[in-house]
């Protein structure tokens, strides 16, 4: 598994009717797989996000979206960035996950982490709890997942989950990709060091020296070479000419980078990269410019040589 240059499609609102959605997802998807990227990912939500949109803003459930997808593409990885962990029983995941493999000949990534958006836990009737009934109950489901996508029958009784020789087949592949995200330094990285193949640090740019000293830490600490944990950070990006940072209203600089494709790749370059993050996970103002072809390839050839995809 190797993520250095990924694309996420963070909302499905393109200005377009319904029939015209899932056309539009195909289309970035297949742009970036022809320009180069590693990977495609969703994000696993019910309801848009606050920060992006309304929650009755469309949003398709992640699973389904990415099973067309795997018929859509040939080469990109695919996955969720990240699944929430509390939407489904770790055996329903764990089947999922290896039917997507399966569809898409052996390029599915699982993307976990604990879910944290309350509103759609508590109108969909979702158990929310703490984040640290949430913590746990993502320990339980990688007792169950991990040794279900490796093909094993794993028996486990827990406080939140139990199975008894749990089976998913078919498989493709013997074993899935891992990834997590986060940066939370007690938790949230330790268990990335201990379980996973990739972590996506959820964190400001000032954050991500100290994010990485701490991946560092926490794979010596177990005897890991830290080289073995990949990872990545999330960033928002318009690619406009015409467009520059005095332009953002404040609350927005430092979470979206604006301007030509190279003038990004140059700001990912020192924001990013020159801090130790091995990669880069972009996604695009969709709703603010629509889908325009030719801008996922552009910023892809600005950042490719950077990332070494």
């Amino acid at each position: 598994m190797s993520i250095r240059l990924g694309l996420q499609i963070p909302n499905f609102s393109y200005g377009t009717g319904v029939a015209d959605l899932f056309p539009t997802v195909i289309a970035q998807a297949r742009e970036a797989d022809e320009a180069g990227y590693d990977a495609v990912f969703v994000m696993d939500h019910f309801y848009q996000l606050p920060m992006l949109g309304d929650p009755d803003e469309p949003m398709l459930e992640a699973y389904t979206a990415l099973g067309g997808l795997a018929t859509s593409t040939e080469r990109v990885q695919l996955g969720t960035l990240v699944t929430g962990n509390t939407y489904r029983n770790p055996t329903l995941l764990a089947k999922a996950v290896t039917t997507l493999d399966v569809m898409s000949q052996g390029r599915a990534v699982l993307g976990i982490g604990t879910g944290w958006f309350e509103l759609e836990h508590q109108q969909l009737g979702y158990e929310f709890g703490t984040f640290t009934d949430r913590f746990n109950r993502l320990y339980e489901a990688l007792e169950i997942i991990v040794p279900m996508i490796e093909g094993k029958r794993p028996t486990f009784e827990g406080r939140y989950y139990r199975v008894e020789s749990a089976a998913a087949e078919p498989r493709f592949r013997d074993r899935i990709p891992l990834m997590i995200g986060g940066s939370g330094e007690k938790k949230t990285i330790p268990l990335a060091a201990r379980r996973f193949d990739h972590l996506n640090l959820i964190a400001g740019f000032d954050e991500l020296p100290g994010k990485v000293a701490a991946v560092k830490r926490s794979c010596e600490e177990i005897g890991r070479d830290p080289d073995t944990l990949e990872t990545s950070t999330l960033v928002s990006v318009m690619v406009d000419d015409n467009i520059t940072d005095d332009m953002l209203p404040e609350k927005a600089r430092g979470r979206l980078l604006v301007g030509s494709a190279e003038r990004i790749a140059e700001q990912l370059q020192t924001k990013v990269l020159d801090a130790g993050v091995d990669g880069v996970i972009v996604n695009m103002a969709t709703k603010v410019q629509g889908y325009r072809p030719g801008l996922i390839t552009a910023l892809g050839e600005a950042l490719r040589p950077r990332v070494g995809a």
